[in-house]
């Protein structure tokens, strides 16, 4: 039986991660019968395959100026929301779908997608990534740091979590990616799941790789309420021959979103860097290492969501102990020495894994259409 078309708002699925949570479900979503058309906002050329068909719409020119017009208006009449909802409904015109998916890491195109649903009278289901209160005093998740941009942030993030919660509580369903988020967003929709970042089972895997560098390897971007400094203490201190510590920033030796699994394979041990006043982040980097088996040092305990998760899969340690952090180092050198690899006894993985996930969020669309 041929299964419905769905159509999916997101915000753009640009370098260095192109969205892996959302190329995933389109992609299963597609091969499972599903009839898929994707909308984002235009930011730069799509650099991934991609065998369904994905619209993108201009916003900004590209001059500051422009921007900066268009932002300001955006924060009185949400213009970028309605502005994008429009040219959607302009492209499909009579083209009928079943259900709305709109996935967003913070409010874009949230706002659309409800415009769109309530026009159309469909089931739409809210994919939340992030959100801004999972760290607090933090900024990171705005783009532009300007420093004449300051005095209006607290006004801009005001407008935008008023607008965020608002269309939460119109959605159907909503999903989101950690027990932190499922319990903040359900002040908003009582209909929340918890549906997390995952790996994809078809890159990221156990494959024994033997090497003559003991590496542990950090990837991802490098936060200012990050420290490392924890680990090179304890590094320094065991004094260890063939240890190297691989850091791995978008800025500074990025890597192509098809080598991540090479390189986690390659390496003896992966770092996870969080914060004590961070809720909920489940980082992706997280569930790529349980996907390829191997240990986690993540620093430091977040005493929350990713820490039990590690416990919960025995997948390493969660600590800012220079201490607990040798002894860890230690075991697995050890390991190494002995195999040439590390492998970590992962418990759990399944829940982790993309496909399992997938399936998870389609009996939510089922659900989410007969609410």
């Amino acid at each position: 039986m041929t299964k419905p078309n769905l159509l999916i708002l997101s915000d753009p699925p640009i370098a260095p991660g192109y969205l892996p949570r959302l190329r995933f479900l389109c992609q299963y979503l597609h091969e499972h019968g599903y009839n898929v058309h994707l909308f984002t906002e235009e930011k730069e050329s799509l650099l991934f395959e991609h065998t369904y068909p994905i619209t993108t719409i201009p916003t900004y020119t590209g001059s500051t100026l422009d921007w900066l017009m268009k932002a300001i208006w955006s924060l009185f009449t949400n213009w970028h929301e309605r502005h994008f909802a429009a040219k959607v409904e302009q492209i499909i015109g009579n083209e009928q779908y079943s259900q709305i998916i709109c996935t967003t890491f913070s409010t874009f195109p949230l706002g659309a997608a409800v415009r769109i649903a309530r026009n159309r009278h469909l089931p739409l289901v809210a994919d939340i990534r992030d959100i801004d209160e999972q760290i607090e005093h933090s900024t990171y998740q705005y783009a532009h740091q300007q420093w004449w941009l300051k005095p209006f942030r607290h006004v801009y993030r005001t407008i935008q979590l008023r607008r965020r919660n608002n269309a939460i509580r119109q959605v159907n369903t909503v999903t989101t990616v950690s027990p932190w988020h499922v319990d903040f967003l359900k002040r908003y929709n009582p209909h929340v799941h918890l549906i997390y970042n995952g790996f994809d089972p078809k890159q990221f895997y156990f494959q024994a790789v033997p090497t003559d560098v003991f590496r542990i390897t950090y990837i991802g971007s490098m936060f200012g309420h990050y420290d490392i400094s924890p680990l090179y203490q304890a590094v320094n201190e065991l004094q260890l021959e063939n240890i190297v510590v691989d850091i791995h920033t978008p800025k500074q030796q990025p890597i192509a979103h098809t080598e991540l699994g090479d390189t986690i394979r390659k390496s003896s041990i992966m770092l996870v860097l969080t914060s004590k006043t961070a809720h909920g982040m489940m980082t992706t980097k997280f569930s790529e290492a349980l996907g390829c088996e191997k240990p986690i040092i993540c620093i430091p305990s977040d005493e929350g969501c990713l820490a039990q998760a590690i416990a919960d899969t025995h997948a390493g340690i969660a600590t800012e102990s220079v201490d607990e952090i040798k002894q860890f180092i230690m075991s697995k050198y050890r390991e190494w020495q002995q195999n040439g690899y590390t492998r970590q006894c992962i418990q759990n993985k399944d829940l982790f894994d993309r496909e399992y996930l997938a399936h998870e969020f389609e009996t939510l669309l089922y659900h989410s259409a007969h609410l």
